[in-house]
Order: structure tokens, then C-alpha cells, then sequence
């Protein structure tokens, strides 16, 4: 049986950004805390013929182009017997895409359009999608042929952006999917259920599709409104998970980026398309993404009774194996507007690291990671660090609160640095000089960690129960 992952996705257009930048960013979550991850450099392939690619998960197989852009990617380790998983990155043409968003179709859908065995699942899909494609537009239809052609086995959302736009494509039966773009002034959040509502099929500018997805709806009967075709009540599931598993993460992230609103947490009909009550900073995304539902009765580290403590699944989990956040810049050169803030570990506690996404490499603490226990590796070693500041919330929240904010301010300031130096650069120079760049604000994190790090041993010893105060005349 297939271990679905349960991620949490958020779209911000470039309106509603503070710096007018495009940001897709979601939480990569396993059903199983340890599932070790790399972060690599999928090299550009020129004029190679004979390339195939093969999933683990199934007897899925598909030729690959002869021409490939170069891209990041952050993959399982255990590639073996999991698949590749290639989870996000930037292609050469500052195209971002992110993959999946599990989402679930209703059974009167899968009864006419079941779930193809051997199609197209989300362990190869950004392996034959990102290298190929010139826009986020161009990534929904490029993908949509291939679900046309070889089915897909399970329902998954995938996130893509560039410059200008920003699009959430949701799969949910074999052969059948929507993509809607997200308004310049708006933003998203998703969260393993159907999000898409209302189609206008007179709108192709924001609205992509399946063929014969309305002749579909139409022969089987699936449309259970009155009037409109909402894609959420025709695909989408209502259930018991959805209530508490689900739609309560979308509503704390609305909570917080619109905090006027009054809403329900298990309301299944939360709205997809928001615009925000102020213009939103990365560090906003990266706080949803790492969020335990703060200043609610149901924070696991709150004051409210154990029941509530543990009604809804927060947004940030220990099962979090990486959360990114794709950044697109407008105000720079498109040789260095593409931003990969890669968090791994586990984003409640751990750091977003900036990465220019034009490198020739990553750092070798992050894309030599072992299966087995290594500190040395970036995975192991903010793993590790998550658990250490959990294991004492109440001691050391915030001690991880002004570490966070200390290496954000430091982020901010030298993202700017760091181009201010490329100036002047370009091609292959401009390549390396990024590339070492990154790899000197790698050396820099690790370096303030490892004074987190201290403080907290030091204090964990002091905290020790296996003390006696003598009388000191004895």
C-alpha cells in the first residue's frame, strides 16, 4: 500500500507580496519522522539520447527528452525503495515547481475515472516535468499531457510559479484534473483536500483543465449544485479527516494572514482565493509552515484542555522532512532572481536557508546525506536540533525564537549583500560566485547553531533531576 504524504501548501501572487515577488512554498510531510533527505544539483543534459526514467512505486516508465535544464532538487535518500522524489526546485529559466499536494477524489468521480495502477505518480513528476518547461503556464499543460497519456495513480496537487504567475493544478481522478491561477493580489493555502470552487470555463487565462472534464461531469451526474461548477463539491470529499485533519490547517493559515475574519475550523467550505489584510513577508510563510495553531486552545504546547491540545493536526510537524518556500524576484536580473529557502528539519524550530538557484552545487553537509545517524550531515543535524528544543519546549522555545529571528534578520541582510557582489558578474563567473556564496551562508547558520546548540546542553545539564544540595559545612 502506497504511505501518502500530507503536506500543507501556500501561494503567494506578486501583488500580495511585500517585495513583489512570487512565493510557492509547502511542507513536505511523511508518515514517518525519519525518511533522510539530500539537496543536490540535477545537472543540464545536452543532445542525450536513450534516457528513460522508471518508478519505485510502480511499473511506471516514460523516455526522456534528449535536452534537460539543469535544476535543484531535494530527493529521498533511499531512493531504492522509495522513489525519487524530487520534492521542489528552480529550472535555469526561474520556473519553480513543487510536488504534491496528496489530494483525494470522491468515489462517484473514481467509480467513472479510477486511479490508474502504473500512471504517472508524484515520485518521478518533477524529473520529467521542471527541466522542460518555460513558464508556470507552460508547467500545467506540460504535465496535464502527461496525465492525458499515462494516467495518474493517485490525487495529487502540484504547485508552479514564475515571475509572473503563480498556478495550483489539482489531479484527483486518473485522467482528470483543474489548474487555477492564483490572482497577483491574492494568496492560497492548501491542505489534502480539493481547494479549487467555482470553474469559469470562459476564462482560460485563469483556468486550465482536462479534456472533457464537463462532458465528464455531465454523462456521470456528479454536479450536486443547484447552479455553477464547483470543482471542490463535483471531485472534492467532506469526511470526518477532512474536518479535523484537513480544512483546520487552511483555517489557521487564513487566521493568521486575515485575522478579521471569523471563521470555523472544520468548515469544509473555507475559501480557496484570499486577499490578506497586509502584504505578506516570507517570514510570514515560514511561521505558518512551522505553526502548532499559537494562541488558540488547540496548541500541543498551550493551555487548553488535553482534548483540545489535540483535536486538529497542526501545520508544522516532527514528520516534516524539508519545508520550502520558492521565491521568484521582480526587482533583479533573472540570472539571480530565482531564491530556494530550504528548511530542513523541520520548520518550527529550524531555519529557512537561502540558496540562489543558480549554483553548480549544494554544500556537501546537504547533499551527502546518510541513511544511518551523521551530525555531519545538514538533515541529521537540524533534525536533531528540532528535537532537542521540543524535548524542553518551556526552556528553550525561547532561546529557538531569538535564534530564528537573529538568523532571519542576518538572511535578509545578506541575500542583499550577496548581490550587491554580483554585480558586474555573469554566465559561468556569476554561477560560481552564487554557488560560493551559498555555501558561505551554509557555514554561517551552522555556525550560529552550534552557539544554540551549546546554550542548550549547558542548560539541559542544569537542569538535571539528579542533584542533592549537601549542607556546605559537611
Amino acid at each position: 500500500m502506497k504511505e501518502y504524504s500530507a503536506c500543507t501548501t501556500i501561494l503567494v501572487g506578486k501583488k500580495a507580496s511585500v517585495d513583489g515577488s512570487t512565493m510557492i512554498a509547502r511542507n513536505d510531510d511523511t508518515f514517518r519522522p525519519i525518511t533522510p533527505q539530500k539537496f543536490v544539483i540535477e545537472p543540464a543534459v545536452k543532445g542525450k539520447q536513450g534516457r528513460q526514467i522508471k518508478s519505485w512505486l510502480n511499473e511506471f516508465r516514460m523516455d526522456l527528452p534528449e535536452d534537460a535544464q539543469a535544476v535543484p532538487a531535494v530527493p529521498n535518500v533511499d531512493y531504492k525503495h522509495r522513489g525519487y522524489y524530487d520534492e521542489s526546485g528552480i529550472n535555469q529559466e526561474n520556473v519553480a515547481m513543487s510536488c504534491t499536494e496528496s489530494t483525494y477524489g470522491n468515489e462517484r468521480a473514481l467509480a467513472f475515472d479510477p486511479l490508474v495502477k502504473d500512471g504517472l505518480d508524484e515520485d518521478c513528476m518533477q524529473t520529467v516535468v521542471l527541466p522542460y518547461i518555460h513558464s508556470a503556464r507552460g508547467g500545467v499543460e506540460y504535465l496535464g499531457q502527461l496525465i492525458k497519456k499515462y494516467g495518474s495513480p493517485a490525487g495529487n496537487s502540484v504547485l508552479f510559479g514564475d515571475k509572473d504567475e503563480i498556478w495550483y493544478m489539482e489531479i484527483v481522478t486518473g485522467h482528470h484534473w483543474v489548474a487555477q491561477r492564483i490572482p497577483d493580489d491574492a494568496y492560497a493555502v492548501a491542505a489534502n483536500r480539493v481547494s479549487i470552487e467555482q470553474v469559469d470555463f470562459d476564462d482560460p487565462t485563469n483556468f486550465m483543465w482536462s479534456e472533457g472534464i464537463q462532458n465528464f461531469v455531465t454523462e456521470h451526474h456528479l454536479n450536486v449544485d443547484h447552479e455553477g461548477w464547483n470543482f471542490r463539491h463535483i471531485f472534492g470529499t467532506y469526511s470526518q479527516q477532512d474536518r479535523y485533519y484537513n480544512t483546520n490547517r487552511v483555517w489557521y493559515g487564513q487566521k493568521y494572514f486575515n485575522p478579521e475574519v471569523e471563521q470555523d475550523p472544520t468548515d469544509g467550505d473555507l475559501p480557496f482565493i484570499r486577499r490578506a489584510a497586509k502584504k505578506i513577508t516570507r517570514e510570514d510563510i515560514e511561521f505558518v509552515l512551522g505553526s502548532h495553531y499559537q494562541n488558540t486552545p488547540y496548541d500541543p504546547f498551550g493551555k487548553g484542555t488535553e482534548e483540545e491540545k489535540h483535536r486538529f493536526r497542526p501545520i508544522g510537524l516532527n514528520r516534516t522532512q524539508n519545508a520550502h518556500i520558492l521565491q521568484i524576484r521582480n526587482d533583479v536580473p533573472n540570472d539571480r532572481a530565482g531564491v530556494m529557502w530550504l528548511c530542513i528539519g523541520g520548520p518550527t524550530f529550524t531555519p529557512f536557508v537561502p540558496f540562489f538557484s543558480n549554483m553548480s552545487d549544494t554544500d556537501p553537509s546537504y547533499n551527502n546525506t546518510s541513511m544511518d545517524y551523521n551530525m555531519n550531515d545538514a538533515w541529521w543535524y537540524y533534525k536533531s536540533l528540532a528535537a532537542l528544543v521540543e524535548s524542553h519546549y518551556p526552556q528553550f522555545v525561547q532561546l529557538d525564537t531569538v535564534y530564528l529571528n537573529e538568523l532571519n534578520q542576518y538572511y535578509r541582510r545578506r541575500v542583499e549583500d550577496v548581490l550587491a557582489g554580483a554585480q558586474g558578474k555573469a554566465g559561468a563567473a556569476l554561477t560560481a560566485y552564487l554557488t560560493k556564496a551559498n555555501q558561505e551562508t551554509v557555514a554561517y547558520t551552522r555556525k550560529r547553531s552550534e552557539k544554540l546548540w551549546a546554550q542548550m546542553m549547558i542548560d539541559s545539564i542544569n537542569m538535571s533531576k539528579l542533584t542533592f544540595n549537601m549542607d556546605a559545612n559537611l
